[in-house]
C-alpha cells in the first residue's frame, strides 16, 4: 500500500504524457510543414526558458560538485555511449510503430524523454515523493508534461507518447531510490542534482534549435552523481 502511494506521482505523470501525446500525434495530421518548423523553434526557447529557471530557483549547491559531475558523467556516458543506445532504441520503435515516418518518431520519442526526465522538477519532485509522501511537485509537473507532450507529439508525431515509459521508471526508481538513501539527501545534494539537470535541459533547447549537436543521453550519469560526490567533498 504505501509503495503504491509513493509512486502515484510517477504514474499520473505517465498517464498525461501518454494523453498529451495521443492528442498531439492526432493534430499533427492537420499542421504544414512549415508551421511545425516554426512550432519546434518556440518549443526549444520554452525549453531554453525551463533549464534557465530550474537553474536560477535551486540555491544553496556546491559548483564543484556541479562540475565534477558534469565531467564525470559525461565521461560513464561516453564509455557507454548511452546515446547511441537510446537513439537505436528510438529508430526500433519507429520502425514498428510509425511506418514511413521513422525519424520524426525517434526524435521525438528521444526529446520528450529527455526534457521530461531530466529536468528540476523530476529530481525534486521524485524525492519529496519518497522521503515526504508529497507528490505536489509531481502532480504539477504531470500538468505540465501534459501540455508539453501535446505539443510536441503535434510535430514529432506518436513518438513522444512513447516517452511515458522512462518517465515511469526514472521517477518510481527515484522515489524509491530516496527512501532507501533519505539521510544522504542533503538540501545540496538535492540542489546539485536539480541544478546538474537544468543544464541538461538548456543543452537540449540549444540541439532543438540546431545550434549545437550535444550527445544529451551521455551526460544523463552526471544527475545522479550528486549523490557520491556530496560525501566524499
Amino acid at each position: 500500500m504505501i509503495k503504491k502511494v509513493l509512486l502515484s506521482g510517477a504514474v499520473i505523470n505517465f498517464a498525461l504524457v501518454i494523453i498529451g501525446g495521443i492528442i498531439g500525434a492526432l493534430l499533427k495530421r492537420g499542421i504544414p510543414d512549415r508551421f511545425r518548423k516554426t512550432i519546434t523553434h518556440g518549443m526549444a526557447l520554452c525549453v531554453l526558458f525551463i533549464g534557465i529557471t530550474g537553474l536560477f530557483q535551486t540555491t544553496k549547491t556546491n559548483p564543484l560538485v556541479v562540475i565534477l559531475s558534469m565531467a564525470i558523467g559525461a565521461a560513464i556516458g561516453e564509455l557507454v555511449d548511452l546515446d547511441r543506445l537510446i537513439n537505436k532504441l528510438g529508430d526500433k520503435l519507429g520502425k514498428r510503430f510509425s511506418g514511413a515516418d521513422e525519424k520524426a518518431f525517434s526524435k521525438g520519442f528521444v526529446t520528450a524523454t529527455l526534457v521530461f526526465c531530466v529536468g528540476a522538477m523530476s529530481v525534486v519532485g521524485s524525492i519529496d515523493s519518497g522521503i515526504k509522501g508529497d507528490n505536489t511537485v509531481l502532480y504539477s509537473k504531470s500538468l505540465i508534461d501534459g501540455v508539453t507532450a501535446m505539443v510536441f507529439a503535434s510535430t514529432f508525431g506518436i513518438g513522444v507518447a512513447f516517452s511515458a515509459v522512462p518517465v515511469l521508471l526514472l521517477e518510481g526508481a527515484l522515489t524509491l531510490l530516496a527512501v532507501a538513501v533519505a539521510p544522504v539527501l542533503t538540501t545540496v545534494v538535492v540542489n546539485s542534482m536539480a541544478v546538474v539537470g537544468s543544464l541538461i535541459i538548456i543543452a537540449i533547447a540549444l540541439n532543438m534549435l540546431e545550434l549545437t549537436k550535444i550527445k544529451i543521453m551521455n551526460l544523463l550519469p552526471a544527475v545522479f552523481l550528486p549523490l557520491l560526490l556530496c560525501l566524499v567533498l
